[in-house]
């Protein structure tokens, strides 16, 4: 088994150090730093593969069977993430771009979003690195959620998206309303002071004796074992992947979007390159465009499409593939029949919810979180809410009539 693993190690590491290589040295000799999506979205799936982080499961897990190590990991995304933006923004290497506060589309997109991703077995992210390893919901749920996007950016949901749109909640001086705008504080001393809140609860957590049972577990056996072949913990997988939210802020800044990591519209642009044309292809910074004395004939609008999203999405299958062959975990899993068909409506709602929002678990809560912006936090709270009473009906044969009840009392 050692020896099996050792040459599976070699021959993936090998293959996949040449990819993100090879990326990387493309990106510097052509300046094309949209190139640069490639290692982080390989890297994107890979941790989120290893560490099972899926919002879908990260939720309903808490009152399925009252663990919440996978809410703990997400939580651990958004601080480290945290802590990185305000390095990258005190040394001005990226422009901090928190979510505006559209409340009535964070709120129903929120709820949409919630429900959906218990039927289709996953959020967006959690459908991606799924679909790498295997699990036949998630294949066919990723079509339906670009679908529901569609819905949203060009289909029949399109008027009902932009009348939503128009609730939006702002700062004094038309900001985003954050943390920092309803504080007054920098964002680097609100960062420092969640940073320590939360190594202190850690800190406390540790003293009164919790979580002994999973001493010495990352430390057993060889670390190539250990970082391939095992699974991660989810506070590990939030550590790597807060990490490279700074790097994929850097990444995106570079190619014409500024935003750190995000997966719902890259879903949606794949399915445009197959459906759609003409395309705006978005792939670098714009250039500053000297103005015309005279105004030409404005040209029909064209969809745009995000190169660094494409590549992103993309390599995320493939990084979450190599994570599961790694782990002997790659295979097709088939699910009941009834699971495969609830899947198609379930992807559907998510992609729905995640267009009316902007923005998904990774690009609301992992991100949104992060940049302390207050929309994306309704989004998390109402979709966490959602999920819970769709994870009590659906998965665990409750009716709505005993929520009440508990509510009520």
């Amino acid at each position: 088994m050692a020896g099996t693993i050792s040459v599976r190690w070699k021959t993936y590491c090998v293959i996949s150090l040449m990819i993100a290589g090879g990326a990387m040295a493309a990106a510097g000799i052509t300046g094309l730093w949209v190139l640069t999506a490639i290692p982080v979205g390989f890297l994107f799936g890979f941790f989120l593969q290893k560490g099972a982080l899926c919002g879908s499961s990260a939720f309903s897990e808490v009152i399925i069977d009252k663990d919440a190590q996978k809410l703990w990991g997400l939580w651990v995304v958004i601080v480290t993430g945290m802590g990185g933006f305000a390095l990258l923004d005190l040394a001005g290497l990226v422009t901090l771009n928190p979510k505006p506060f559209t409340w009535m589309s964070m709120i129903v997109g929120g709820a949409v979003f919630g429900t959906g991703m218990v039927l289709a077995g996953g959020c967006v992210s959690g459908s991606l690195f799924k679909a790498g390893a295997g699990h036949i919901n998630s294949i066919i749920a990723l079509p339906a959620i670009a679908l529901g996007v569609a819905a949203v950016e060009a289909g029949p949901l399109a008027g009902l998206n932009r009348w939503m749109q128009q609730f939006v909640l702002t700062a004094p001086g038309g900001k985003p309303v954050t943390l920092g705008t309803l504080t007054g504080l920098p964002f680097w001393v609100l960062a420092v002071i969640v940073l320590t809140l939360t190594v202190t609860a850690v800190l406390l957590h540790r003293r009164t004796g919790a979580g002994s049972d999973e001493k010495g577990a990352a430390a057993a056996g060889r670390l190539m074992r250990a970082v391939t072949a095992r699974r991660w913990k989810p506070w590990q997988a939030g550590i790597a992947i807060g990490l490279l939210g700074m790097l994929a802020y850097l990444s995106s800044a570079s190619s014409g979007r500024t935003y750190p990591l995000g997966v719902t519209h890259g879903v949606y642009h794949v399915q445009l390159l197959i459906t759609d044309k003409p395309l705006q292809h978005v792939y670098e910074k714009p250039a500053a465009v000297a103005p015309l004395s005279e105004s030409p004939v404005p040209a029909p609008p064209k969809k745009k499409v995000s190169w660094w999203l494409i590549l992103e999405v993309i390599s995320l299958v493939g990084g979450s593939w190599v994570a599961a062959r790694l782990s002997g975990e790659a295979k097709l899993y088939n699910k009941p029949p009834a699971q495969l068909l609830i899947a198609l409506p379930g992807g559907f709602l998510v992609g729905i919810g995640a267009a009316f929002a902007k923005g998904c678990v990774v690009g609301n809560i992992m991100s949104g979180w992060a940049l302390m912006s207050i929309g994306t936090v309704v989004f998390g709270i109402t979709a966490l809410l959602a999920n819970w009473i769709t994870t009590y009906v659906y998965l665990m044969g409750g009716r709505l009539s005993e929520i009440t009840q508990v509510i009520k009392r």
